[in-house]
């Protein structure tokens, strides 16, 4: 089966901070990296290397063809990657001694994305695919009713959250996953707890604290997260969201795919950087946890 990400590329300029700013403080950074980033880059490279086969449909101007090719590099195909007059995505990231991050994020050409494109894209899926979205695209609403009728698994990672943007997409889904902060906030715009939204798989993270699973007409499931030194959270949620999806395409029960997945963010979070230091299948398995 095939994993198709309507998914955001950006590049990641990480920068080294004492501390996160303060409003009106000017910091000087220690350090400087560049990745390839973005929520739908991260989840591919997440998914392909937890095994499955992923199909990344977005777009990225001239300065990004270096971000197409890295995805190459990682497994992802790309042929449904269109090249558009806008610069490409990128973000500025903070991160502090404690592995705490802030985030600036410019769109670019992650919302200069055409129906023409899903459409060429995703008529070579086959039912039971995976189609996973994230918030940081255009096309979303269009992308998820195509595919519920093209009888795909409609996922969806509510992030960057707007209540507004979950609500549209959320008749569609058949799988939704979103934060401690984001679960609160969709109940206060749809007054329904995770439990008793209309989808039938929902995860809610927690950070250090794990992770819980609920099943439409089933008891919520607890996942507690392995204990790690943390260096940088940046890219963590979308490890975990990527292995997720993978487990899900290759079969596993959700609670081993859920499992494997709170593996991979916690090696994730020992590593500074993005897509770029996604751990593979390989080293998720080897690793140890106290």
């Amino acid at each position: 089966m095939t994993i198709w990400n309507l998914g955001s590329i950006n590049a990641d300029m990480v920068y080294a901070l004492p501390h996160l700013p303060e409003p009106g403080e000017t910091l000087a950074a220690s350090g400087l990296q560049r990745f390839l980033g973005g929520k739908g880059a991260n989840m591919s490279v997440a998914a392909a290397r937890a095994g499955s086969r992923v199909s990344h449909i977005g777009a990225v101007g001239s300065d990004g063809l270096w971000a197409r090719d890295r995805l190459i590099e990682y497994g992802v195909d790309t042929r449904h990657i269109s090249e558009v007059d806008v610069p490409t995505g990128h973000a500025i990231i903070a991160v502090d001694a404690q592995g705490e991050n802030l985030i600036i994020l410019f769109q670019g050409a992650n919302h200069a994305i055409t129906g023409d494109q899903i459409g060429q894209a995703l008529s070579s899926a086959v039912s039971g695919d995976l189609l996973v979205m994230q918030n940081e695209t255009n096309a979303q609403i269009e992308a998820a009713i195509l595919g519920r009728d093209m009888g795909l698994t409609v996922c969806y990672a509510a992030a960057p959250f707007q209540a507004e943007a979950v609500q549209v997409v959320l008749p569609h889904l058949d799988f939704l996953i979103l934060n401690e902060v984001e679960a609160e906030q969709l109940q206060e715009a749809t007054g329904l707890a995770p439990s008793h939204l209309p989808v039938e798989h929902v995860i809610v993270t927690f950070g250090s604290k794990g992770a819980r699973y609920y099943q439409r007409g089933s008891d919520p499931q607890v996942f507690p997260a392995h204990k790690v030194s943390a260096v940088d959270t940046t890219g963590a949620g979308d490890t975990f969201t990527g292995y997720v999806l993978a487990g899900m395409d290759r079969g596993m029960p959700m609670a081993q795919a859920i499992s494997q997945a709170n593996r991979a963010a916690a090696l994730m979070v020992t590593r500074h950087g993005t897509a770029d230091v996604i751990p593979d299948l390989k080293e998720v398995r080897a690793a140890q946890f106290d």
